[in-house]
């Protein structure tokens, strides 16, 4: 693979990282948003014993699992991409 190929992907590498890593940063806050909302809907549902308040629980830990999920898409993404960024550094610094 020529130098120049190699550059090229490491700059796109690079700019999916910076775009994935702003990401993770933003799924965080919600991830800590939606699991304090379960937490309060699971309260209330306890308390009230009401089939639509149980529903609203379940639908909001429904909503924090699937954003707890979607977190962890981006952090294997995130890992998969570095070792492609370690993998095409090498390749550039053997090619010298």
């Amino acid at each position: 693979m020529s130098k120049q190929s190699t550059k090229r992907k490491l700059t796109k590498v690079s700019s999916r990282l910076t775009s994935l890593r702003s990401e993770l940063v933003a799924v965080d806050e919600q991830t800590l948003y939606l699991r304090e909302e379960a937490d309060e809907s699971e309260t209330r549902a306890l308390v009230a014993e009401n089939t639509g308040v149980d529903r609203e629980a379940r639908q909001a830990r429904e909503h924090a699992d699937a954003n707890a999920k979607q977190r962890e898409r981006v952090i294997v993404e995130i890992s998969q991409l570095e070792q492609r960024q370690d993998e095409l550094l090498d390749q550039l610094t053997s090619s010298d």
